[in-house]
């Protein structure tokens, strides 16, 4: 486990470190996910639920501009393709990958769903809610805390929001 200082507060944080494995292999597939967003016009950001077997349960990307719903962050599409698939909203067991830390909305509909374990790549300093602005998924006041697991793939996935927002820049 490494200790994370957020950019924002200052705070430590602790945070399980992305090590190399099926962690890599979860957050490459969200990336290629995260694409698809491009050609709405959506920020590149790709998530996948995999069941405990390690099975692709279903995967999406940012869909807010395509959708005109402002809910329609990647991660929420994936947990709802996801729980239809399962047949029910519990996840228990289950996996999602995302390429950047979850917002305090997603943050909310993962702990909800129950995920047991959530991985993503880039930090969000600015309205992450997975250890960096906030930490909703391991407050200890709620009665489900999953695995995080930050920072796998890191450069990688910060590299794709860079290239997007700087294409937006010009």
């Amino acid at each position: 486990m490494r200790v994370r200082r957020s950019p924002r507060r200052g705070r430590r944080r602790p945070v399980t470190a992305g090590l190399p494995g099926p962690d890599q292999g979860l957050v490459r597939r969200a990336m290629s996910v995260a694409v698809g967003a491009l050609s709405s016009g959506d920020v590149p950001i790709g998530a996948v639920v995999v069941d405990p077997a390690g099975r692709e349960l279903a995967a999406a990307c940012n869909a807010r501009e395509a959708l005109g719903d402002p809910t329609a962050h990647a991660e929420v599409l994936a947990l709802r393709a996801a729980a239809a698939v399962v047949g029910e909203w519990r996840l228990e067991g289950c996996t999602l990958a995302v390429t950047v830390e979850p917002c305090t909305m997603c943050a909310g509909a993962i702990g909800l769903a129950r995920v047991s374990r959530v991985v993503f790549g880039a930090w969000e300093p600015r309205t992450g809610a997975v250890g960096s602005l906030w930490d909703v998924l391991r407050d200890r006041r709620l009665n489900h805390r999953p695995e995080v697991v930050g920072g796998v793939l890191e450069a990688e996935c910060a590299q794709l929001l860079e290239s997007f927002f700087a294409g937006h820049r010009s």
